[in-house]
């Protein structure tokens, strides 16, 4: 649980430096380039002569599906939806995680299901705001398609990381991921104008901060506290990043919110987090 909550603070400085920043480039440039560099700094760790074949194709394919199909589906929904139709889509994760979780264990985990019911309400309570795009359900099934990706990502890589030999770690088998996802990626540059691109170095050195920190280390990071706790704990910490940034925005960015839906969601959030916890505590007599 301290990693997860970790990174959710590692996203939640990354979003207002992304809105502050980053707003003119190409959001297929910026997912690219973030996942390469993240790419760069684990590509050192790899053993592969280590794994067996399968193996690889599954991490492969894990982050190919948990970052790089997820950031295709994500920036192609910025065409149909505004920004915080975006940041709204994304509360459903929670129920996508122990869903996914329950139909590879074959059984229905009741807490967990809770658990992630109750994070989705929460989030919907503090970002729901008036929808008016015009091709809103079309953004809504990209937003839910990025979901369920970044759900999957996080329950297959626990069940292959128990079946991999027992001296290799995460750190030597993650640049996999990130090769995958990097490849897949620059499938939604195509297009791009790399040529006549201005970047300034003020923005370098937030996209280096961001595939270094916030996707290298935090992915990482976060798919290792994902194998350390109970899926419904899991779930909620899906949309426990939104309180957090949302705070984090208004201390550190100057940015307003509605307190009293902060509060409540935040609360339901948390609320969730205890009810999967006591549920786990072994009954005394």
């Amino acid at each position: 649980m301290p990693l997860l909550l970790l990174v959710s603070l590692i996203w939640a400085f990354s979003f207002g430096m992304i809105k502050g920043e980053l707003t003119g480039l190409p959001s297929a440039a910026v997912a690219f380039v973030r996942l390469a560099v993240a790419l760069a700094v684990f590509a050192p760790f790899l053993r592969p002569k280590t794994l067996r074949a399968t193996d690889a194709a599954c991490l492969l394919f894990t982050g190919a599906v948990q970052y790089g199909l997820m950031y295709v589906a994500y920036i192609q929904a910025f065409s149909y939806l505004k920004a915080y139709e975006v940041a709204l889509f994304t509360v459903f994760t929670p129920i996508y995680v122990t869903l996914i979780n329950d139909l590879f264990e074959r059984r229905i985990h009741r807490t967990a299901l809770v658990a992630g019911v109750l994070a989705v309400i929460g989030g919907l309570i503090i970002e729901y705001r008036q929808l008016s795009s015009p091709y809103l359900w079309k953004g809504f099934l990209l937003m839910q398609g990025a979901n369920l990706c970044f759900a999957f990502g996080q329950i297959f890589y626990r069940r292959i990381m128990t079946r991999l030999p027992e001296p290799l770690t995460d750190r030597q088998v993650f640049g996999l991921l990130y090769l995958g996802a990097a490849l897949t990626a620059a499938l939604a540059t195509v297009g791009t104008p790399w040529t006549t691109l201005i970047i300034s170095s003020k923005q370098a050195f937030i996209l280096l901060y961001l595939g270094v920190i916030a996707s290298g280390v935090g992915f990482f990071l976060w798919n290792i506290g994902a194998r350390q706790v109970r899926s419904g704990t899991l779930a909620v910490f899906n949309n426990l990043k939104i309180p957090l940034g949302i705070i984090v925005s208004i201390f550190f960015f100057g940015e307003t919110a509605d307190w009293l839906r902060l509060l409540t969601g935040g609360l339901l959030m948390v609320t969730a987090l205890l009810i999967n916890a006591a549920k786990l505590r072994p009954c005394r007599n």
